[in-house]
């Protein structure tokens, strides 16, 4: 003999069995239902018992319904705040980038103004140094080193004739 809890009583022989294997479907599918649906009708003692408990567990699963509902809308709402914080993250980088190569650019653009700054002044020191050297002056400047007071063949002529003149 076997002990049915669904019935509550000794059951003999294969009946036994299927009752017990039946309980056991009961209870993994009624269970809390059943347990909680049977505390309220104890707890309001209605009228009609059954007609209580059938609206209590239609309420109950459309109550488990719309709670798995909100648990898929929260998971949701979760994957997409992921992929906006994710796209939030990507957006800072890019901006981050952005700036980066803004400074770097600028910095390029001042070595740039740098250097066509110092060519300027390149130029303008080679052509003062070209007009320096291309621009001698006629007469032979006395303060320059390396000029001498010897005469011109020119002046010696001159002098000769004055020499000739004076003997004659």
């Amino acid at each position: 003999m076997t002990w049915s809890p669904f019935t509550g009583t000794y059951c003999s022989g294969r009946g036994g069995q299927k009752i017990w294997m039946e309980s056991q479907y009961l209870k993994q599918c009624l269970g809390d239902c059943l347990k909680k649906g049977l505390a309220e009708v104890v707890e309001h003692r209605p009228a009609d018992p059954i007609e209580y408990l059938a609206h209590w567990i239609y309420k109950y699963r459309r109550n488990l319904d719309e709670e798995e509902k909100r648990i898929l809308e929260r998971a949701e709402l979760e994957e997409e705040r992921v992929a906006a914080q994710a796209e939030l993250e990507r957006l800072k980088i890019e901006e981050e980038q952005r700036k980066l190569e803004e400074q770097r650019q600028a910095e390029l653009e001042k070595e740039l103004a740098e250097l066509e700054a110092q060519k300027k002044e390149a130029e303008r020191q080679l052509q003062q140094a070209i007009a320096e050297v291309t621009d001698e002056p006629e007469e032979p400047d006395e303060s320059e080193p390396g000029q001498t007071d010897l005469p011109t063949v020119i002046e010696e002529e001159e002098e000769e004739e004055e020499e000739g003149e004076e003997e004659n």
